[in-house]
Order: structure tokens, then C-alpha cells, then sequence
């Protein structure tokens, strides 16, 4: 293979520290597997001292596969490992751990849910499994970055009752002899800061390291490589920090930032070549991304031509701009084009809903990479639901359980104590109560509104007439969450229903929809002719002969949620992380209007677009 200028320079730096910026389509791994056949075979370092690190399995396995091709099939002494992989040996060797000493996958959701259970705790959440989720997230961010407890303010609830949480699952871990993964880092750093001569002992078996995808790297994981690259600093460290995107994991891009701080001496080279993508695509990918203030000026070339020009286009609505990308990639494919050498990308796995609908009504085959969240198993939608199913006459004690009290209606549990409920009951209960009574009637009233009513005027009376929407406000208030995220859920039901003209028809939609998202999570791992649909976080690493990148509308791209300039700039950086997916053609696709809401073209698309 022939390299350039650039590439031969980080291929063949021997000693000291040296930061590789290798944008997208730069051969970042051709560099990182050649520089450790240089470094063994013309150097002559002991294979056994190079420890190569990546992120995930499929990633340090890759990257062995390419040394191993590069090296006519040998099997190499070097260490290819993800950090948990590499720091869980360093605990193995110090404790006598091992696998069985792992927490289970899903085994940290049941200790915390176990934790809410307490009665002392006294929480009751409507969206558990959000909740345990985003405390889950918060754990690992105090692990992850050192903080102390007592200085951490939890987003998710009350701080007194994160901090219980957090002891508490600490606890259970350490009596079942548990670690979890970010366990392994904490440990791992405890023990070499601790053991002077265990660290010593790691250093000399690691002198010289390669990390690939630098920029997502977290706070310990780096504090615990600087241990290990002591005294020699042989840390070579490849990524790209206008493809950090990863900060809600725990991400640090300012580490690569600061990298010369940490490390005056070292060399920093720029692979500027990009393989991948046409002139056209790069030129309009770096008039985006360098709207960003923190961040490596860099000057990239591509080395293809010109190309065809970025199709950038703005429709009324999502079913609009979903009609135009089922009859583009009809049109290709009776042109003899696969459906495998396209993706389309959007910002969250909720966005393409609508047209996974209209793929299966065009028998268009597709792929997700991302779990499409079956918005009818949301906790509110089954409580919508729960709402019509009594007006159709069930009495079911469940779902009364689901309505009775959102919004509050202070109805006790106690009263509903039958597998069947009735409302002559109810008002038995509370027949001293005059006050309760008429809550009763006004609901007993309100089911019978129902009835006979369309789907989307059903939800819409729910929501206004009986009072959901407020209901919802003050949850998301309790519950330090925006609520327009929440009431932007029932928007989308409600304009999905808008097609249906009885409850029986909406409800056997729901079964088909539910039965074909089954279908597609079981061909995820099938390689079929079939077009791709993922976010921009799933598509990073990937390439795409042609790439539809859809919805890129304020409140949508940049996530609403992004407000600080970092997070502005993280935004940015995933669009950009998305249009460096395309090799040919790139499509940006704008609406106007989403669930009766008007949007503007995003900020991104002007930026990327203007001459």
C-alpha cells in the first residue's frame, strides 16, 4: 500500500508522545496497524510490550485482523483489547477475579430496582425503567470522572435520594462480590495509584501504546493510561475531536484538546487526506464543522473529484418528505442500484416511525441499527389506551389502576380491589364523600365522551377536556424533565391516529406495527440487500455510497435539549460525523411543520450550505 506524506510520518515515529488527528476517510487504522509492524519488525520492540486499544471487541478484533493481514497471517504476541478488556486483567492478576465476577448484563437494573423498592425510599415513578435508566447513567458519571458524592447533584431526582440509591447499589455489589464496568475503572485506578510496584510491573509489560478513537475517551480511562505510559510516555493516540460525540457516555473531547498540555513534547501530525468522501461532500463538511470555536484547525483535501452536488431540500411535513425518499430510492433501484448502498440517518430512534410504515407499505426492505421504541408500550400511551378501552366497557382492574389518578383525582388503591371494577362501586366507597363523588362522576362522564369518537379526537379529549396534558406537567416537574419531551410523545400518537376512523381498526394497526418491529429486530444482525436506517451516533465509523440525512429542522437537529454552547458544538459535530458518511451523493432533508408544529431549517444546514 502506498502512504503519504502524512501517514508515513505518524507510521514511523519510534519514541515519546505523538497526537494523530485523522479525520474521516484518513486511513486512521492502515496508520495504526503499520506503525505497529514498524515499531516490531524494524525497530525490534518485543511484540509483547505493545498494548493496542480501542473501544469495543468488534473494533480491537478488527484492528487484529488487519495487523495479522498485514503481517502474512502470523499470530502476534501484541495485546489488541478494549479498556475494560485490558484493565479487567490488570484486576484478575491483583484480586483472583474472574468472568463470573461481572455483573450480568441487566443485573444492575434489578439491584436498583430492588433499591426502589424500600419502602424508606418512598418513590413511585411512572417511567421506572426511564427512571433506573438515567440513574444508571448517573452512577457511571460519578464512577467515570472521580466525583466525590456529596458533590455530585443527581438530574434525575431529589439528591438526597440519588445519594441513597448510589450506597446502596454499592453495597449490593460489594456483598455479591460484583463488579460492574465502571467498577473495573475505579478499581483499576485505586489499585495502580496504591501499588507502586504492580504499576511499575504493568509499565514495563506496556511501553509503548496506541489508542484508537481518542476523542472518546473519559477522565479515568485517561488518568489510568498516563499511569501506564509512564516514565517513557511512548503514547501514540490516534482520533478525531470533530467526531466526539459521545459526551453524554462520558466522552471528554477538551482531553484531546489539552493533549499538548499534558504532553509538551508531543508531535502532532494531521492525516489531511480523505479517501472516502467527493470533493463537494468535504468542502461543505468543513464549512460546517468549522463553525466550531474548540477544535483543531484543520485543512482537509479529498482526493476524489468533484462529484454530484448535495441535494438539499425542504418539505411541508415528514409524510412529504418520507414520499420523496420512497420514490428516490425506487427510481435507483429500477436503475439497477442496491438498496445496501443506502442509509438514512436521523438524530433520535424515535424520528422514523412514519417511514418505517411507508417502507412496509412500498415493500422496501430495511434495516435498523438502532431499536425503534415501540411508542405504544410508553407508560402514557397505556394510559391513552387504558382510558379507550374503558369506554369500549372493560372494567379490568388494571386498567383502572392505569387512569384513575393522572390526573389526580385522589381515588385510593384500597377501593379498587376487585380483578373487576365498577363505577356504582366507586361511588359506594365514597358515598360520605360528596367531593369524591363528583370527581367520580366527572370521570364516569368523561369515559362515556369517548366511546364513540375517532382515535385522534379520543386522545385529543383525553389530553385537553379531561386534563392529561396538565397531569403531565407536573410529572415532568417532580421529575427535573422537560415537558415538552414528554407531550411531544402524544403529539406524534395522536397524529398517528389521525388515519384511523374507529378504535378497532387503530388497534389492529398497533398489532401489525408491533409484529413487524419484532421482525426487524431479528434480521439486525442479517446482511441483506436492504436499505439502512440508523441515528448519527450508530453511523459513525460507517460509509454509504449515498446518505439521506432527514428531519434536520430546529428542535429536532440540534436536539432541543442542547443549549450550552458545548453542547451546540456536540451537536454540530454528530452532523458532521453524519455527512462524512457519504461517499457519492448526499441528501439534507428540512420540514416545516412537525405534529402541528411549525419548524425552522436548522442553523446547521444554512452554515454547511452558504458560500
Amino acid at each position: 500500500m502506498n502512504y503519504n506524506q502524512s501517514q508515513k510520518q505518524a507510521i514511523h515515529h519510534k519514541q515519546g508522545p505523538m497526537l494523530v488527528l485523522a479525520g474521516p476517510g484518513s486511513g486512521k487504522t492502515a496508520v495504526i496497524t503499520r506503525r505497529t509492524q514498524f515499531l516490531i519488525e524494524e525497530c525490534n520492540i518485543n511484540p509483547k510490550k505493545v498494548l493496542v486499544i480501542t473501544f469495543t471487541k468488534a473494533a480491537a478484533r478488527e484492528m487484529k485482523e488487519r495487523f495479522e493481514s498485514i503481517t502474512n497471517g502470523k499470530r502476534s504476541p501484541v495485546t489488541f483489547g478494549t479498556f475494560h478488556g485490558v484493565f479487567f486483567s490488570i484486576l484478575k492478576h491483583a484480586y483472583g477475579y474472574n468472568s463470573s465476577n461481572i455483573l450480568p448484563e441487566g443485573k444492575s437494573y434489578q439491584l436498583v430496582r430492588e433499591i426502589l423498592d424500600k419502602k424508606e425510599l418512598d418513590i413511585e415513578m411512572e417511567d421506572e425503567t426511564d427512571f433506573i435508566a438515567d440513574v444508571l447513567n448517573e452512577i457511571s458519571t460519578v464512577k467515570n470522572e472521580r466525583i466525590p458524592l456529596e458533590h455530585y447533584y443527581s438530574k434525575s431526582c431529589p439528591e438526597h435520594t440519588f445519594r441513597n440509591i448510589f450506597i446502596d447499589y454499592q453495597d449490593k455489589l460489594q456483598k455479591s462480590r460484583f463488579i460492574d464496568f465502571d467498577d473495573m475503572l475505579v478499581y483499576c485506578y485505586e489499585l495502580l495509584v496504591n501499588r507502586k510496584d504492580i504499576l511499575t510491573g504493568w509499565q514495563n509489560q506496556f511501553e509503548y501504546i496506541l489508542i484508537d478513537e481518542f476523542q472518546d475517551i473519559n477522565k479515568i480511562q485517561y488518568d489510568i493510561i498516563r499511569l501506564l505510559a509512564k516514565p517513557e510516555n511512548n503514547l501514540f493516540v490516534v482520533g478525531d475531536d470533530d467526531q466526539s460525540i459521545y459526551r453524554f457516555r462520558g466522552a471528554k473531547p477538551e482531553i484531546m484538546l489539552n493533549y499538548k498540555k499534558d504532553y509538551p513534547k508531543a508531535q502532532i501530525v494531521l492525516l489531511d487526506k480523505n479517501y472516502r468522501s467527493t470533493d463537494t461532500i468535504v468542502t461543505h463538511s468543513l464549512r460546517l464543522i468549522k463553525k466550531n470555536s474548540q477544535r483543531y484547525k484543520k485543512d482537509i483535501k479529498a482526493v476524489r473529484n468533484t462529484g454530484e452536488l448535495i441535494e438539499f431540500a425542504v418539505f411541508q411535513n415528514q409524510m412529504e418528505e418520507n414520499n420523496k425518499i420512497v420514490q428516490n430510492i425506487m427510481n435507483d433501484f429500477s436503475k439497477g442500484k442496491e438498496y445496501s448502498e443506502i442509509a438514512i440517518l436521523f438524530r433520535t430512534n424515535t424520528q422514523p416511525r412514519m417511514l418505517v410504515e411507508k417502507l412496509m407499505e412500498y415493500n422496501i426492505p430495511f434495516c435498523m441499527k438502532d431499536i425503534l421504541p415501540n411508542i405504544y408500550e410508553h407508560w402514557m400511551i397505556k394510559n391513552i389506551i387504558a382510558y379507550i378501552q374503558i369506554s369500549l366497557g372493560s372494567r379490568k382492574r388494571s386498567d383502572f389502576l392505569q387512569i384513575i389518578n393522572r390526573p389526580k383525582r385522589y381515588i385510593s388503591r384500597d377501593c379498587i380491589n376487585h380483578i373487576e371494577i365498577s363505577f356504582e362501586n366507586l361511588l359506594t366507597y365514597y358515598q360520605d364523600k360528596e367531593w369524591m363523588c363528583d370527581y367520580i362522576e366527572k370521570l364516569w362522564f368523561d369515559i362515556n365522551q369517548i366511546k364513540n369518537m375517532r382515535p385522534y379526537a379520543a386522545i385529543n379529549y383525553i389530553r385537553k377536556a379531561i386534563g392529561y396534558d396538565e397531569y403531565i406537567k407536573e410529572y415532568a416537574l417532580f421529575r427535573k424533565m422537560n415537558p415538552e419531551e414528554l407531550l411531544g410523545i402524544l403529539n406524534e400518537v395522536q397524529e398517528l391516529s389521525k388515519d384511523f376512523s374507529n378504535f378497532q381498526s387503530w388497534f389492529l394497526h398497533m398489532e401489525e406495527y408491533v409484529k413487524e418491529l419484532k421482525e426487524q429486530q431479528l434480521k439486525k444482525s442479517e446482511k441483506t440487500n436492504a436499505v439502512t436506517l440508523m441515528t448519527m451516533h450508530s453511523a459513525k465509523g460507517l460509509e454509504y455510497n449515498q446518505v439521506y440525512i432527514v428531519d434536520v429542522s430546529e428542535e429536532i437537529v440540534p436536539h432541543p435539549k442542547a443549549v450550552l454552547e458545548e453542547e451546540i458544538e456536540e451537536e454540530r459535530r454528530m452532523f458532521y460525523v453524519g455527512v462524512t458518511r457519504a461517499k457519492e451523493k448526499l441528501f439534507v432533508y428540512s420540514i416545516k411543520e412537525r405534529f402541528q408544529k411549525k419548524l425552522k431549517i436548522s442553523r446547521f444546514v444554512e452554515e454547511m450550505m452558504k458560500e
